[in-house]
């Protein structure tokens, strides 16, 4: 769950340019009641094209009005008109936050969140979710509610984080109303229910928001909460990837590379893992490297596996760091080299990999791109057993048999503390 910033001067614009019409059409009527020029702040709120908008924010800025403040801060975000100025636009949206502006206080604290134009402090982005929160923002009370939920700038508190999702859902906020069913689904602080996070789903997902398409395509795929349905999976999926949602793309990707609603088509699939790839999806890029890798339509190529492997594994992805710790290992598309694959596998293994942690644990044993370290291959063998695998299970009792007992203790005390940093750091993604 992400928390998120709001701007709304492009979005309004066009109805904007027909207050801006409005106002100097009444200017010149004959007998007009009221008739004037607009003040600064009328023609900022009002303005059309870029330049104008610019100057009038600027003017109504200088006179320390605070939607004129917050215009400006929204132009230097966005970069509409100037260079881009995370920091300038910061500056702004304090200046209108200062004032009460609920839309500046949610935005200054979304750049504190990000640490964009300002040092990153999730304490500092909660005070100004709250104070825009209190005031009835509905995207500064989901975004209040992200903060519970991940703990950040405050204890994790999914109780709390429930409040304030179901605050902003009640005013059709579809971010919170996306999280909601994402609790529902995960049973956080709720019974968990899939038929319940599909509602909320849909309502987030008719609003047109992407993540909420992409999520109620997911649960149609599944079969939870919905009957399996491959076609309305499809179709939410499409809508999102429509908006360039890459997990969407890379989900569409999957269903032509297996035949799931459609004719399995390898080349359809490859273009749509080729436009997630491209938008920075991990798992688009791994996909790829397995088309690339297997020789699914197109030509059989390692070295171009490889590198998607490495996009991938590069943003986490702990199955593709894993898989490019194989590539090493037996130099396929890669020159081969131990300590590399040793150093992917760890790195998956961090992550919770079952099998990055098996083979680690033999690394050790053979002294192979690793240090040969029987207690530290005890410690892998353990973590990959304790998830279930067998071999792991044997590899780690017969070692066992082997070590002195104070080292299967020590051994042991160092699975709990990395299984519990494993954990963690789940959690915390």
């Amino acid at each position: 769950m992400r928390e998120t910033l709001v701007l709304r001067p492009r979005s309004i614009l066009p109805f904007l340019a027909l207050c801006t019409g409005f106002m100097m059409w009444t200017a010149w009527m004959p007998g007009t009641a009221g008739a004037r020029d607009a003040t600064p702040l009328e023609t900022c709120e009002a303005a059309a094209a870029t330049e104008i908008m610019l100057q009038a924010c600027r003017k109504a800025a200088a006179q320390g009005h605070a939607a004129g403040q917050f215009g400006l801060g929204a132009i230097y975000y966005q970069g509409t008109g100037v260079r881009r100025d995370y920091a300038e636009a910061a500056r702004w949206f304090r200046l209108a936050a200062e004032q009460g502006h609920a839309r500046a206080r949610n935005n200054l604290g979304a750049l504190y969140a990000d640490g964009r134009g300002v040092p990153k402090d999730y304490t500092e982005a909660a005070r100004w979710y709250r104070l825009a929160a209190e005031q009835g923002h509905a995207r500064a009370q989901a975004n209040l509610g992200t903060m519970h939920a991940n703990g950040q700038g405050m204890p994790r508190d999914y109780a709390e984080a429930l409040r304030w999702y179901r605050m902003a859902a009640k005013q059709g906020d579809p971010k919170a109303q996306l999280n909601i069913g994402t609790m529902y689904a995960n049973g956080q602080e709720v019974a968990k229910d899939y038929a319940e996070a599909v509602r909320w789903y849909r309502m987030a997902a008719e609003q047109g928001f992407s993540q909420a398409q992409h999520d109620l395509g997911a649960m149609y795929y599944r079969g939870r909460g919905v009957a399996k349905d491959y076609a309305e999976a499809m179709r939410w999926y499409r809508m999102a990837a429509e908006q360039g949602h890459a997990r969407a793309q890379t989900e569409i990707g999957v269903m032509h590379s297996r035949g799931h609603g459609v004719t399995r088509n390898h080349a359809e699939a490859l273009r749509w893992f080729r436009q997630a790839a491209d938008g920075g999806d991990p798992l688009g890029q791994f996909n790829l490297g397995v088309i690339h890798y297997q020789g699914l339509g197109v030509a059989q190529n390692q070295a171009e596996a490889a590198r998607w492997f490495r996009w991938a594994a590069e943003q986490g992805l702990a199955r593709a760091q894993f898989t490019l710790g194989g590539m090493y290992s037996h130099g396929r598309g890669v020159s081969q080299d131990h300590a590399e694959a040793a150093r992917w596998y760890r790195m998956a293994a961090e992550r919770g990999h079952v099998g990055a942690q098996a083979l680690l644990g033999v690394m050790h044993v053979k002294g192979q791109g690793a240090p040969k370290d029987y207690v530290r291959a005890y410690m892998w063998f353990d973590l990959a057993a304790s998830a279930g695998s067998d071999p792991a299970r044997k590899a780690r009792d017969k070692l066992g048999k082997a070590l002195p007992p104070d080292q299967v203790d020590e051994a042991q005390r160092m699975s709990r503390e990395r299984s519990g940093a494993i954990t963690a750091r789940k959690r915390r993604r």
